[in-house]
């Protein structure tokens, strides 16, 4: 009898066991379940804590970009915003760039290159130079439009006081040298004259090199008159080969002995091709564009030049498609 009882004691004890067991099992298996659950839970929320912090972030940038540069449907349109909201005292006028009935005289003479041998090893390459830069809106809205264009910055004055520190913040950039023109009445308070002394240029070539310590090139704004008087050409190369900065010639005149005085000290003649918007009509500038564009691919590169007016920056906006059929440089890429 006391045998029986003892098997019966004991198989009663191991279900015992194996149901306490079986609930420790069970409880840990809900306790991990809560615990997933609740870890679930928390982190849940913190990504929905972080994604809202970040989106946020993201609305705050938006609004600051629309208030830099404003758009309606586009790029296009935020540019024009910026340009109505922050715009000039005057509006930019190229027609007072050149000596005769506001019509920019033809670019120089260039050596046609074969086509198709060119292109089949290197792309022709466009540089776009943006003169007139003065402002800081100016420079916001030729960056919104993420090109690679040259800005040729005008020397600080009274009305844009803060250009040559607008272009100390940029990698490259050019001045936009005022000279002496046959018809302008409204030129800068700065402006080089052809009866001006060797001393007198050099004194502002060397003024202008402190402005902008780290300029490229510079080119003439206005100039007609200056740039067709040899002997005032002479004294701006030197003074310019002194402190080590190059000339472009806008070519706003037919005139200009630019050409003639770089080939008597055996240096190159460099000039802009075409100009893209004498005209305030984005139809126009972008017929304009098309013409550089040739060009580059017919003579292997070009240089043109246009002002930050809002129809050049939504031609240009415009015509990226068109532009991707030469290489968009830098003037130092092309130089």
């Amino acid at each position: 009898m006391s045998r029986k009882k003892t098997k019966k004691n004991s198989g009663f004890s191991w279900s015992i066991k194996i149901f306490i067991f079986f609930l420790l099992v069970l409880s840990v298996g809900v306790l991990s379940i809560v615990s997933y659950k609740s870890g679930f839970a928390d982190g849940k929320k913190y990504a929905q804590t972080k994604n809202k912090k970040v989106l946020d972030k993201q609305k705050t940038l938006l609004t600051k970009i629309k208030d830099i540069a404003a758009p309606k449907n586009d790029l296009v349109g935020k540019l024009q915003d910026v340009l109505a909201s922050e715009q000039r005292k005057e509006e930019i006028d190229t027609k007072h760039e050149f000596d005769t009935l506001g019509r920019p005289p033809k670019g120089p003479k260039r050596k046609v290159i074969k086509t198709k041998v060119y292109s089949s090893f290197k792309r022709p390459r466009l540089a776009i130079i943006m003169d007139d830069v003065s402002f800081a809106h100016d420079v916001k809205s030729i960056k919104a439009l993420q090109m690679p264009l040259t800005m040729s910055f005008l020397p600080p004055s009274s009305i844009h006081p803060n250009s040559a520190k607008l272009a100390s913040r940029e990698k490259l950039y050019m001045v936009h040298l005022p000279m002496e023109a046959m018809h302008f009445s409204a030129e800068e308070p700065t402006t080089l004259r052809v009866t001006d002394s060797k001393e007198k240029i050099e004194a502002r070539i060397k003024e202008i090199k402190t402005l902008f310590p780290r300029v490229y090139y510079i080119n003439n704004h206005t100039g007609s008159k200056f740039t067709s008087d040899k002997k005032a050409v002479r004294k701006l190369i030197a003074a310019l080969n002194k402190n080590g900065i190059g000339f472009l010639d806008s070519r706003t005149t037919a005139k200009t002995k630019v050409p003639e005085v770089m080939k008597s000290l055996g240096k190159k003649y460099i000039a802009r091709d075409i100009f893209l918007d004498h005209e305030a009509n984005v139809d126009y500038i972008q017929g304009q564009i098309k013409k550089a564009i040739a060009k580059a691919k017919k003579h292997g590169s070009a240089i043109a030049i246009c002002h930050p007016r809002k129809e050049t920056l939504k031609a240009l906006a415009k015509s990226k498609k068109l532009l991707q059929s030469v290489e968009l440089v830098y003037i130092n890429k092309l130089i």
